[in-house]
């Protein structure tokens, strides 16, 4: 076993198991009861920074920077090696990914019922591929090329899929294969997995049978897993918190409110706050909110109406997979507009509800009118985010107007994907053309949102140009 191999290396979720596995390996749940695995540092035996700020400097060699290791500081996921040393440097795949912002949006506070100043919005739309998911690509493609794997797989709604296609196509040696359900996929992430050349597989059904499927292939095929199953690359994700608390300064928000569908970030997140609160480079936790969309509630209908809770690992499995068993017996489908958070059964449900118990969360569940009442506020407070983006602000406003978020709390909502990820959405949400309207929204029971803006037919005729624009702008 290498040194790297003794101080990282994969561990079961599951404080009273103990199981592990080497970090060159790529089976990514428990040998010994089947749980997910965490990636686990020894911290005694390697470098820490002394402060967040030190960490996102990036890796030094003898107080010089390498040119490899220059180009590492270039990622906003890699500049934080320290925070996730699994890799050697030479291995690592990055494409630019995490130069992201944290943006004040008062405008939005408005909207969202906050005090000026006291609303963020962590906009995941910059990255290469448009979605946050590449913080994750990054890690677990770099992990590929640790254990020499030549075929990358996911399921997708439509993110993962794009940003596999990505990586796989930059990495020059590995081959993609995308599983999606069928009309399960927004166009324009669609558009990207083709694009960067991937196998896609359309199948009959939703995500949830696509994942199954995947899982099935990966382990007949050996294939490399990259859906968020896999804790590499929920290593990389674990940088968004990073980014977020080193632009406020190294002080955590009292809030961080984030879109939940396969709990991939849930889980990050919580992970990068027990990790930085252990190692001293945050005083305080802030409290994590899970918001899912009505039509795919899986996580609100475990917490708050069953009560399912993480109780230091000793959580109630049987309920959980009684509640799944109830889905496929109803064939009761997810479905809702704001299609990258279309789950019903997580992969993460455990590490999320380690989150939530770890950081006193809460979950809350908006409905597809108010995921696109907020996406248009969003948008016109300059930012332009995906639907599934929105529900970070239409469950940060739910919760301010329960009370649960107080006026004066700091709050970061996460946009995890780019306006153009989901185009369609956006032109029937505003647009005037019945058909779309109906065929993208309508069908779902959505009806028109009070902030839709939209475009306003006028004759080839300056005059009447003009009194339009008086009138309006």
């Amino acid at each position: 076993m290498s040194v790297r191999d003794s101080f990282v290396y994969q561990r079961c979720i599951n404080p009273a198991c103990g199981g592990t596995r080497s970090v060159l390996e790529c089976e990514f749940t428990c040998p010994r009861c089947g749980d997910l695995l965490d990636v686990a540092y020894d911290w005694d035996c390697l470098p820490v920074p002394r402060s967040l700020r030190e960490a996102g400097n990036g890796p030094t060699d003898a107080g010089h920077v390498s040119a490899s290791r220059a180009l590492l500081r270039r990622s906003g996921v890699w500049r934080f090696w320290s925070l996730l040393p699994f890799a050697p440097h030479e291995q690592i795949l990055s494409i630019g990914e995490g130069q992201t912002l944290l943006l004040p949006a008062d405008r939005v506070a408005e909207y969202v019922g906050l005090r000026p100043g006291r609303l963020h919005l962590q906009y995941e739309g910059l990255n290469p591929s448009g979605s946050f998911k590449d913080n994750g690509m990054t890690a677990a493609f770099t992990h590929a090329r640790m254990v020499g794997a030549r075929r990358a797989a996911c399921a997708s709604t439509g993110n993962t899929s794009a940003s596999l296609a990505l990586y796989a196509a930059a990495s020059g040696q590995m081959r993609a294969v995308i599983f999606i359900g069928s009309g399960k996929i927004a166009f324009g992430k669609l558009a990207q997995a083709l694009d960067h050349g991937a196998l896609t597989l359309q199948i009959h059904g939703d995500f949830d049978d696509a994942l199954e499927r995947v899982r099935q292939a990966a382990s007949r095929l050996s294939l490399y897993l990259v859906n968020s199953i896999n804790p590499f690359r929920l290593e990389g994700q674990k940088t968004i918190i990073y980014r977020i608390v080193e632009a406020l300064d190294g002080e955590p928000p009292d809030w961080v409110v984030v879109p939940a569908g396969n709990l991939g970030n849930l889980s990050a997140f919580g992970k990068a706050f027990l990790e930085l609160r252990e190692l001293g480079l945050i005083g305080r936790m802030p409290r994590l909110a899970a918001v899912n969309a009505a039509g795919a509630d899986t996580l609100h209908r475990l917490w708050n109406e069953q009560g399912l809770r993480w109780r230091r690992g000793s959580w109630d499995r049987l309920r959980a997979e009684s509640y799944f068993q109830e889905l496929k017996r109803t064939q009761r489908k997810a479905s809702t507009v704001a299609s990258a958070i279309e789950i019903n059964r997580p992969v993460n449900l455990p590490k999320a509800l380690r989150s939530l118990e770890a950081s006193e969360g809460v979950v809350c569940v908006v409905s597809d009118e108010e995921i696109l009442e907020a996406k248009a506020r969003i948008g016109s407070g300059g930012l332009g985010c995906e639907p599934a983006s929105a529900a970070s602000v239409a469950g940060a406003r739910k919760l301010r107007q329960q009370g649960v978020i107080s006026p004066d709390d700091s709050v970061v909502c996460v946009l995890t994907g780019h306006s153009l990820k989901d185009p369609n959405v956006t032109v029937a949400c505003h647009g005037t053309d019945e058909h779309l309207f109906q065929e993208v929204l309508g069908r779902r029971g959505i009806g028109r949102i009070p902030s839709a803006n939209p475009p306003v037919c006028v004759p080839n005729d300056l005059g009447q140009i003009i009194t339009v624009i008086e009138a309006r702008a």
